[in-house]
């Protein structure tokens, strides 16, 4: 069997490494805000090229704390609007609808996975406050032309990188202290997700907040603290979202080895891009060297099940992101009159192949060899 994502080969890469950490977090005897947190966000801060990293419990919160903070900065209020993209996980919906705010679905495009920039100012309203931008399966979202759309109608952008740790987009723009910026530090927050299976993977839930923003660091990091900034002083009505040390001493090793990781995923994608040839499989539009970490592979098919059937049959497991999209959620039925034929279409289609830096260069070959011939027959 080529499983989807083998956890247990990645986690054995680094086992050493992982151990001695967990040893120096056991025996340091401080399990919460301790060393090892600082130590992540600030290491994770520099290589995305943001000022500030706050560790939170995972990337829901992330997100949901970012417009959280704004709108006790008084930058956002009760029904303002934020654009997003209709294709993305539901995390996305469920942090802008948390805070009382409105959600406005843009569709995306078919060749690139991700928001339509043709269709953003269409949506624009004089509510409109924000646009949360979502990089798709690694791929890197931004445009020049979405920063501009942003700066022209004074919008939050507020990027949600749950899928895009290390993905470099290839602009001078982004030089600052001759280091490169990455996705998460492109707009004015962005919010993390460290589940497992992500390119950048924690042994359990956790995330994090980047921004530039001094003040909204601070609100951030206060509200994941129960609202508080000293100990027993309320500021805010918050919770508690803390990165706990241990899976801040996880996320420092696998940090010191995701250039390499993603540079093996890239490998593979390529591959994928350049081998796969079937009339009845089709692929989004490939992108420039360090846009895409691949943190999946999808393809398409209207035979998509069919497909399926057939690579498990085969012994290669895939799956499905995502099969029913956030506007036809039986927890959003005010938005299931909605028609976005785009999105609809992607999630009948979209299969998701293997990938992982642990993958071999045989098990490649296979899987692109099964889909190749993968036939329907009547």
């Amino acid at each position: 069997m080529i499983k989807f994502l083998d956890l247990q080969k990645v986690t054995a890469c680094y086992a050493d490494e992982y151990h001695e950490a967990m040893r120096q977090v056991v025996d340091s005897g401080r399990y919460l805000q301790g060393e090892q947190t600082r130590a992540f966000e600030s290491a994770y801060a520099s290589f995305i090229g943001s000022r500030h990293c706050i560790g939170v419990a995972n990337g829901l919160d992330a997100l949901t704390l970012i417009y959280r903070a704004y709108i006790e900065m008084g930058l956002l209020q009760t029904g303002d609007e934020v654009l997003v993209p209709a294709n993305t996980f539901i995390a996305s919906m469920l942090a802008i609808t948390e805070n009382g705010l409105r959600a406005v679905l843009v569709e995306p495009r078919a060749d690139t996975l991700e928001i339509d920039e043709e269709q953003i100012e269409a949506h624009i309203t004089p509510r409109t406050r924000s646009l949360l931008l979502v990089h798709l399966y690694g791929r890197c979202a931004w445009t020049e032309r979405i920063a501009d759309i942003c700066r022209r109608h004074n919008l939050l952008l507020v990027e949600d990188n749950a899928q895009a740790h290390g993905v470099q987009p290839n602009y001078e723009l982004f030089t600052m202290h001759s280091k490169l910026r990455r996705t998460g530090s492109l707009g004015h927050a962005a919010g993390h997700s460290f589940y497992p299976g992500k390119n950048l993977g924690a042994m359990g839930d956790s995330g994090a907040v980047t921004t530039d923003d001094e003040q909204l660091a601070a609100v951030i990091r206060a509200m994941g603290n129960y609202g508080s900034s000293e100990k027993y002083v309320f500021d805010y009505k918050g919770r508690n979202s803390r990165m706990d040390e241990l899976q801040a001493a996880m996320l420092s090793v696998k940090l010191r080895h995701l250039d390499a990781d993603n540079a093996r995923r890239q490998q593979i994608g390529r591959r994928y891009e350049q081998e796969i040839s079937n009339p009845l499989v089709w692929l989004p539009r490939p992108m420039a060297d360090g846009e895409n970490v691949y943190h999946l592979f999808p393809v398409f098919s209207a035979e998509r099940d069919a497909l399926q059937a057939y690579l498990w049959e085969h012994g290669v497991q895939t799956l499905i992101h995502y099969p029913v999209p956030p506007h036809r959620q039986a927890c959003y039925v005010e938005w299931h009159s909605l028609s976005l034929p785009v999105t609809e279409r992607l999630s009948r289609e979209e299969l998701s192949l293997p990938i992982s830096p642990v993958m071999t260069d045989d098990e490649v070959s296979e899987v692109i060899m099964l889909v190749n011939r993968f036939k329907v027959t009547k």
